[in-house]
C-alpha cells in the first residue's frame, strides 16, 4: 500500500502531537544516563543491569543474550515484546498510536497485518525497534509457495521478521515432509532478504508430541523461532507449552510466547518458562505494572 503525501503528514501530525505530550511526563519513555559501572559478565548484565542493557538497545542493539528465564529485576520487558496489532479492521490511525508506544516503550518490534507494512516502515524509520508481520495468517492452510510469495512481499515492504503458521493439517497427518517443506521455504526466502523466522505451531491444536515434533522440524529447518499461537485459535500461550518448547529447541533457538498475554505477572511467567519474545496487544499495560 503507498501512503501518499497528505495521508503521510496527517499522521505524522498525530504522533508530533502525542509526542509533545510524552515529553511533559516526566519519565518520557525513555531511559536516563548510566548511573553505575557494570561489573556483570555474560546473561546476568540483561538481570542485574538493566539500565545500562536498556543504554546499549537504545544505541541501535538488535538483539542482547540472555539465558532463558532471565528477567531484568527492574520488570523493564520492552525488548522481549512484540506489540501487536492483527485485528482486521485495524485503522492506518491505530496502526500510527501502535508504532509511536513502541517508539516510545522500545518494544522488540511491532507485529502487523502484511497491508500494514509499508506504512509501519514510514513510521518506524530510524527506529530501534522492527517490524513483524505474519505470513499464512491465521490458518496455515496455504501452500508453501504462496507462504514464500507473502513473505518476499512483506520484505519489499520493509519487514525484518516473518511470523509464519506452519500447515497444521499437514503435521496431525503425519506429513512431515510437506511441514518441513512449508517452514524451510519461507526461512530460506526471509534469509535471503537478511529476516528472521518465526514459526507459529498453533499449540492450541497439537498434542504434545506434535508440539515437540514442529519444534523440531523448524530448528531443522533453521528458523530463528518457535511460536505458541497465533491467538485466532482456540487457545493461546500456556506456561507448559513454552517449557516444553524450550526443551524441545534448547538453549540457542527463541521462543515466543502469544495469545492471550494481557499482564505483567502472564509475562514474566512466560520468560520465567523460557519465553525470549513475548507477544501482546496489551503491552502499554503490561510495561504500566512493570514499572510500578
Amino acid at each position: 500500500m503507498q501512503i501518499d503525501n497528505a495521508r503521510l503528514e496527517q499522521l505524522v501530525e498525530l504522533i508530533t502531537k502525542q509526542v509533545l505530550i510524552a515529553l511533559n511526563d516526566p519519565s518520557g519513555g525513555s531511559a536516563g544516563p548510566i548511573g553505575r559501572a557494570c561489573n556483570c559478565d555474560g546473561s546476568a548484565c540483561v538481570r542485574d543491569c538493566a539500565d545500562n542493557v536498556r543504554q546499549v538497545v537504545n544505541a541501535g542493539a538488535a538483539r542482547i543474550a540472555a539465558s532463558p528465564g532471565t528477567l531484568p529485576r527492574d520488570g523493564d520487558l520492552s525488548g522481549y515484546i512484540d506489540h501487536t496489532l492483527l485485528k482486521p479492521d485495524a485503522t492506518d490511525a491505530q496502526i500510527a498510536q501502535l508504532c509511536f508506544e513502541a517508539r516510545k516503550y522500545h518494544f522488540a518490534a511491532v507485529c502487523v497485518n502484511p497491508s500494514k507494512v509499508k506504512l509501519c516502515a514510514q513510521l518506524l524509520k530510524g527506529a530501534v525497534t522492527k517490524i513483524a508481520t505474519v505470513v499464512g495468517f491465521p490458518l496455515g492452510a496455504t501452500p508453501p509457495e504462496v507462504k514464500a510469495y507473502e513473505a518476499q512481499q512483506a520484505l519489499d515492504d520493509g519487514a525484518n521478521e516473518i511470523d509464519m503458521v506452519i500447515n497444521i493439517g499437514a503435521l496431525k497427518s503425519k506429513d512431515y515432509a510437506l511441514v518441513a517443506r512449508d517452514i524451510a521455504t519461507v526461512v530460506r526466502t526471509a534469509h535471503a532478504g537478511g529476516a528472521i523466522t518465526k514459526v507459529i505451531i498453533e499449540a492450541a491444536l497439537l498434542n504434545d508430541e506434535e508440539k515437540v515434533i514442529a519444534c523440531k522440524l523448524a530448528k531443522e529447518a533453521g528458523a530463528e523461532f518457535v511460536k505458541t499461537s497465533t491467538g485466532f485459535a482456540s487457545g493461546g500461550a500456556t506456561v507448559h507449552d513454552v517449557a516444553l518448547m524450550r526443551q524441545a529447541v534448547g538453549p540457542e533457538m527463541g521462543v515466543k510466547a502469544a495469545g492471550g498475554i494481557k499482564t505483567y505477572a502472564d509475562a514474566a511467567k512466560m520468560i520465567e518458562a523460557g519465553a525470549t519474545r513475548v507477544g501482546a496487544s496489551a503491552s502499554v499495560k503490561i510495561m504500566q505494572e512493570a514499572n510500578k
